[in-house]
């Protein structure tokens, strides 16, 4: 084979049964497959995982002014700055938006659904089946799970790359609490209900996709299934004021709260990479530069850059993190 080619696996995830939220539990997987690949021979991976609101699907989109993945990953291949790889494109989408790749009670278990997706993989594909050849990669909710997945099995993921992830929940997550508050206000009792529902129809109609954003951060951060939501809040819709209980739930994955316990982990890794845009709009280039700090601190290894640019349009920066993956691979 002389092209590259994007094979859409359906994927039936065990882990995924029986989700509370009904949602799908076969998803369609791309998988791209190198420039000159052949099933004899054994490549790297790579996966790619999408941002909140967004699947692996979304990565194969024409789009006027940039590449699509398979368009990038064959330049990179042709200019010889990567390795032929297998990458993996996977669907961790719920109802709500996203899964920040977390198990809940509240959407499913998707920490486990991506684990399943990796044995599929090594059992279909001619993959190495090494962490030291198997990287995880996102940009935002993508990111934070790449290096949640560094944190927690890094016997599988070797090496990281996170592009503006969250982190810092401080200023990720609060200065966007009013969007709800204001959003809850305006439509009243039954709202958040009607929401999550149906965000589709709910945004169409006005809502803020920062109000519909904090809900689905609650359902992984938070979930209870003791409530109506099936997960609490982090603070009083009616005052606004923080729930320092449920707060503290949503800290315990905070990267930035609890790299001191990963930092093993983190020091096995083969690459930490990690990125972002000085003008963020979600604040996340301070907690970058605080995780940062902090890993210099417990003497992580990791390569840092900051790049003029905002939370969007930043696929070109694939192509740094990509290179970086495939240099850091063995031989």
């Amino acid at each position: 084979m002389s092209s590259s080619q994007v094979i859409i696996e359906e994927f039936h995830s065990r882990a995924l049964e029986g989700n509370p939220l009904g949602d799908p539990i076969t998803r369609r997987v791309p998988v791209y497959l190198p420039l000159s690949y052949h099933s004899k021979q054994r490549y790297p991976t790579l996966y790619l995982l999408a941002a909140f609101g967004n699947r692996g699907l979304k990565f194969l989109n024409d789009d006027l002014w940039e590449e699509n993945i398979q368009q990038r990953l064959d330049r990179l291949t042709n200019e010889g700055r990567i390795r032929p790889m297998i990458v993996v494109m996977p669907d961790a989408s719920t109802r709500y938006g996203g899964s920040q790749y977390i198990n809940s009670t509240a959407t499913g278990n998707y920490e486990d659904h991506i684990l399943e997706l990796v044995r599929y993989i090594d059992g279909k594909y001619p993959t190495i089946a090494e962490a030291a050849h198997r990287a995880a990669a996102g940009h935002s909710s993508g990111g934070f799970a790449a290096l949640r997945f560094g944190m927690l099995h890094p016997a599988i993921f070797g090496l990281v790359a996170d592009h503006s992830g969250d982190k810092c929940f401080e200023l990720t997550y609060k200065p966007f609490i009013g969007d709800l508050l204001r959003y809850f206000e305006r439509a009243g009792e039954g709202s958040l209900e009607g929401l999550v529902r149906n965000p589709g129809e709910a945004l169409r109609l006005g809502a803020a996709h920062e109000a519909l954003n904090q809900l689905a951060m609650a359902s992984v951060y938070s979930p209870n299934q003791n409530t109506h939501l099936g997960f609490d809040l982090p603070f009083d819709l009616h005052t606004g004021a923080l729930r320092p209980d449920v707060w503290a739930r949503w800290l315990a994955f905070d990267p930035l709260e609890i790299v001191e316990q990963h930092a093993q982990s983190l020091k096995s890794l083969r690459l930490l990479y990690l990125d972002c845009g000085r003008f963020d709009e979600y604040n996340l280039l301070y907690g970058a530069r605080l995780f940062t700090k902090k890993l210099s601190a417990l003497g992580i290894p990791f390569r840092y850059e900051e790049y003029d640019g905002s939370h969007r349009y930043m696929r070109h920066r694939y192509d740094v993190s990509f290179s970086a993956i495939s240099a850091a691979m063995p031989t």
